[in-house]
Formats: C-alpha cells, structure tokens, sequence
C-alpha cells in the first residue's frame, strides 16, 4: 500500500502525520509513504480539492492507493482499525 501525505511547512498536523507513516513503514513490509510539499510543489487547496472530489479546508491531505482518507485524525483511525497500529 502507498500513501501520499500532502502538507505544508510549520503544520503539526502535517508532521504528526509523517511521523505516523514512518513509523508504519519501519512496522510493515507493505508500506509506504511519500510526502509532498504543497508550497514547493505549488499546489494550492483548490488542486488537493480537486484531486480528493471535495473541498478541502485544511492539510494534511492523505490518499491511501490513490483514494482519499482524509486528514490526520482520518489517517490515524484507519491506521489504528486496518493496519494494526497500537498507539
């Protein structure tokens, strides 16, 4: 499985989430991640809208194989029900 994670700089939300990934990654064989800038690669939250099907207020932007999970909250819960994650 592969996530994306987009964000921005200064978001703790954003690092949280990252941090998150990493630790799957390291926990599972079937795991990984990358995360996008949203100021470098010059995406605006109407682009991360447009990429999710529905507006988009806030980042992080996480998309599990392509669909869309949510924000950072969203990406613990289904880590936590579907991927084993403990904490």
């Amino acid at each position: 499985m592969f996530v994306e994670i987009y964000g921005r700089p200064g978001c703790p939300y954003c690092v949280r989430a990252k941090m998150l990934a990493e630790q799957l990654r390291e926990e599972r064989d079937d795991f990984d991640f990358k995360y996008v800038d949203i100021q470098v690669a010059g995406l605006t939250k109407d682009d991360l809208a447009a990429k999710a099907g529905k507006p988009v207020t806030t980042v992080p932007q996480i998309f599990l194989d392509e669909q869309h999970i949510g924000g950072c909250t969203d990406f613990e819960a289904y880590a936590r029900a579907n991927l084993g994650l403990s904490q």
